[in-house]
Formats: C-alpha cells, sequence, structure tokens
C-alpha cells in the first residue's frame, strides 16, 4: 500500500487508508493524510465499498482475495452499485481468471455477465480510463493532479 500512497500524495491527490490491526502488519505508512484503522475484517469491507467507485487489486494473499470476491459478489447480486473491479498484474491475476472460466462459469455458478465485470490488466492508462469513465458515470468529480 505504500507505493500507491506515495504515489497519490506526490500526484497531488489525498492519500487515505483503511488499516487493520494485525500481529504481522507494520501499521500506517508515511505517506497518509487520512489513516483509519478496523479491527474486524468486515466493517472494514464496508467501508471500503460503501466509498468505492472502482476496485483496483493488485497482487495480494488471501485479504486481497476476499475483498475482490466480495466486491464482485455484491455487485453480482446488485447489493452494490456497478463499479469496475480492476485486477492489475496479468501475469499475477491470470491463473485467477482462467479458473473462474474454467470451473464456476462452465458449472454455471457464475456467468458470463459475471465475468465481464471483470478487468485484467497491465495497462495504467487503461486502469485511469475506465475509473474516469466510471466516475463520470457516477456523477463524481474528480480532482486534478499537479503536474
Amino acid at each position: 500500500m505504500e507505493a500507491a500512497n506515495r504515489g497519490a500524495q506526490e500526484a497531488g491527490g489525498l492519500s487515505v487508508a483503511a488499516g487493520i490491526d494485525l500481529p504481522s502488519e507494520v501499521g500506517a505508512n508515511r505517506y497518509l493524510d487520512r489513516y483509519v484503522n478496523f479491527h474486524y475484517f468486515f466493517v472494514r469491507k464496508v467501508i471500503l465499498l460503501k466509498y468505492s467507485y472502482a476496485f483496483i487489486i493488485f497482487p495480494g494473499g488471501f485479504g486481497t482475495l476476499d475483498e475482490a470476491t466480495e466486491a464482485l459478489t455484491l455487485i453480482s447480486t446488485k447489493k452494490l452499485v456497478q463499479f469496475p473491479i480492476i485486477f492489475f498484474g496479468k501475469d499475477y491475476w491470470n491463473g485467477f481468471y482462467e479458473w473462474l472460466e474454467e470451473s464456476p462459469l462452465q458449472s454455471g455458478a457464475i456467468t458470463e455477465e459475471h465475468l465481464r465485470m471483470i478487468h485484467l490488466t497491465d495497462d495504467f492508462d487503461e486502469v485511469l480510463r475506465i475509473v474516469s469513465q466510471t466516475a463520470k458515470d457516477l456523477g463524481v468529480q474528480l480532482q486534478p493532479l499537479k503536474p
């Protein structure tokens, strides 16, 4: 997360984090403008999802998968407004995407429409286009970043 927070600050954006109490985590990094810490995962997920209009998911472990699949579940069941779920890092996430195609899709547990919610990319410009278009569609005013 530090890299994302640093990039946001250096670009002139607001750097916000929703942390979780874990014995293996070191806590907040120095590139944060706002930091909220949670004890329970489910509370953190509610806050992350309630105030999001896109999820950009970088390589991670079980927590990352948990948050990504929770977002996909809530969007697919129409409990949350549809917003893009962007998995960044094709080499890392391709196996997960192929598994979705080969197992849940083939067995009828998910549909092609569900798969279309997922964007798999290595292109930062594509991420920016997707997020910008979503913000525009939702009427969210993006703040211009300093050059």
